[in-house]
C-alpha cells in the first residue's frame, strides 16, 4: 500500500471508531495525547482562573481611592484585616482570609500574545528558538497520574497554551462549552461494533508503526487509547454538570465561567492536577468601568463559591486557586473615546491566590500611591511561577530535555520565589 493511501486508510478507519469521533472531542485527543509521569506520587492540584485581556488592578484588588486615576469604584473591607478590595467583589471580600494578593507583579510584556505566553510559560516568546511548555503541561508531566482515565490538564472555555517541546502527550484537553461537557463520549454504534473497529484500528496502526516507526503514529495511537479509556470510564461523569444540585449551580452564578469553575471543582475532586478556566472581556480600552463591574460580578460569585466549595469538601488545602491575567491596566484613565478606559500596563499589577496550603490574609508587594510602580517586593514572572511550583510540590529548578538535546529549566535561572512568605 502506498504511503498516501495508507494514511488515508488510517484516517478513514479512525473515523470508523464511531461517527461521534468526527464532531469534537476525539479529534481533540487525537491532536493532544495523554500524560506520562512517575507513578506513586500524590500532589496538590491547581485551578488557574485566567482573566483574558488583562484586568485593571486599580478597579479590582489594588484600589487607590485618592489617586488621580482612581476611577468610579470604592474599596471595601475584607475578612482579612487591613486588606481592602473593590466594592464589586463583596463575596470575594468574605474569603480573603484564605487568599494572598500579589500586588507587586511587574512583568516584561505589554502585548497580549507575548504577555500571555510569558505568564503561561515563564519564558519570552522566541527565546532560544524554542516553544516552551505552559504551567499546565509542566504540572501534568511532573505530578500527573499516567494511569488516570481523565487527562491531567484540562482547559475550559479557551484554547490554552500547551506542551511546547514536552510533546503532545502533555497537551490539554479542551472543553469549549462546560454546559455541554466533553461531547460524543458515547459511541454511535453498538458496543460490539465499537470494539471490533477499535481492534481493527489498533492492528493497522501497529503494522504502520512497525514499517515506518513514525512518532506521530505513536502519538495518535496513545490519543485513541486514552479516548476509548475515557469513554468507558465512570470518571467521565465529572464533565457532566447535569447532576449538580440546583442550589450548587446558583452559588456559582450563571454563564460559562461559572459552569467552568464548577467543572473545575469536579475535576480536581477526581484527581485532575491542573485545570484552567478562562473569562474573557478584560481588554477594557473603552468603557472600562461598566465592563469591569459586570465582569467582577461573574468573578465574585464563581470565585467565592469555588473557594467555599473546596473548603467544605476538604479540598482547599490541596488545591491552589490562582486568579490572574496577562498584565494590569494603566493607573491613569484614557479619554480617547466616548467612554473612559484603561490601556495595557505590565509594569505594576495584581494577581490573587487562594488555598493550596498557603497562609491567607496576606499581601505580597506594594505599589505607589498611583498604582503605577512597585515600591516593595517586586514579583517577576519567574518569581511567581517558581512559587506556584513550590506550593504544588514541583521542583522548579528541574531541567527537561528539548528535542534538540538542550536542557531547559522548568523556571529560568534568577527566580526569587516568595514561597516562604506565604507557606
Amino acid at each position: 500500500m502506498r504511503d498516501h493511501d495508507r494514511r488515508r486508510f488510517l484516517q478513514l478507519s479512525a473515523a470508523g471508531v464511531g461517527t461521534a469521533a468526527l464532531s469534537g472531542w476525539m479529534k481533540v485527543l487525537a491532536d493532544n495525547a495523554k500524560i506520562a509521569t512517575p507513578a506513586g506520587k500524590k500532589h496538590k492540584s491547581c485551578i488557574l482562573l485566567w482573566m483574558d485581556g488583562g484586568p485593571s488592578h486599580k478597579d479590582t484588588f489594588d484600589l487607590k481611592p485618592d489617586s488621580k486615576g482612581a476611577g468610579e469604584f470604592k474599596p471595601i473591607a475584607t475578612a482579612a484585616a487591613g486588606i481592602q478590595i473593590s466594592e464589586h467583589l463583596p463575596k470575594v471580600a468574605g474569603i480573603m482570609n484564605h487568599g494572598v494578593l500579589v500586588r507587586g507583579m511587574s512583568t516584561p510584556e505589554g502585548a497580549h500574545p507575548r504577555a500571555k505566553y510569558n505568564l503561561h510559560t515563564g519564558y519570552r516568546e522566541g527565546q532560544g528558538g524554542l516553544t516552551y511548555p505552559s504551567l499546565g503541561s509542566i504540572v501534568a508531566s511532573e505530578i500527573g497520574d499516567p494511569a488516570a482515565d481523565v487527562p491531567n490538564f484540562v482547559s475550559i472555555g479557551n484554547r490554552s497554551y500547551g506542551a511546547g517541546f514536552l510533546g503532545p502527550k502533555y497537551q490539554p484537553l479542551i472543553v469549549t462549552d462546560p454546559s455541554k461537557g466533553v461531547e460524543d463520549l458515547k459511541a454511535a454504534v453498538t458496543d460490539k461494533k465499537f470494539a471490533d473497529r477499535t481492534s481493527l484500528l489498533d492492528q493497522m496502526e501497529k503494522a504502520f508503526y512497525h514499517e515506518y516507526q513514525a512518532t506521530a503514529a505513536v502519538d495518535h495511537k496513545t490519543a485513541i487509547d486514552r479516548a476509548v479509556k475515557l469513554m468507558h470510564s465512570k470518571q467521565a461523569k465529572a464533565f457532566d454538570l447535569s447532576g449538580e444540585p440546583a442550589k450548587a449551580k446558583e452559588q456559582y452564578g450563571s454563564g460559562k465561567f461559572a459552569e467552568g469553575c464548577l467543572m473545575a471543582r469536579r475535576l480536581v475532586e477526581i484527581g485532575v492536577p491542573f485545570v484552567e478556566v478562562a473569562l474573557g472581556g478584560w481588554d477594557t480600552h473603552q468603557d472600562n468601568f461598566t465592563k469591569v463591574k459586570a465582569l467582577s460580578g461573574q468573578v465574585d460569585a464563581a470565585l467565592s463559591a469555588l473557594v467555599t466549595d473546596l473548603k467544605d469538601r476538604g479540598l482547599l488545602d490541596s488545591t491552589l486557586v490562582v486568579w490572574m491575567g496577562e498584565f494590569g491596566r494603566t493607573p491613569h484613565i484614557n479619554t480617547r473615546g466616548d467612554k473612559p478606559g484603561r490601556d495595557h500596563y505590565p509594569k505594576a499589577w495584581t494577581l490573587a491566590m487562594f488555598g493550596g496550603g498557603i497562609k491567607g490574609g496576606r499581601v505580597i508587594g506594594k505599589t505607589d500611591k498611583e498604582g503605577a510602580t512597585v515600591e516593595e517586593r517586586p514579583v517577576k514572572t519567574g518569581d511567581f511561577l517558581a512559587t506556584v511550583c513550590d506550593v504544588l510540590g514541583v521542583d522548579h529548578t528541574k531541567e527537561n530535555m528539548a528535542a534538540s538535546g538542550r536542557p531547559i529549566r522548568i523556571v529560568d535561572k534568577g527566580s526569587n520565589p516568595f514561597t516562604k512568605e506565604i507557606v
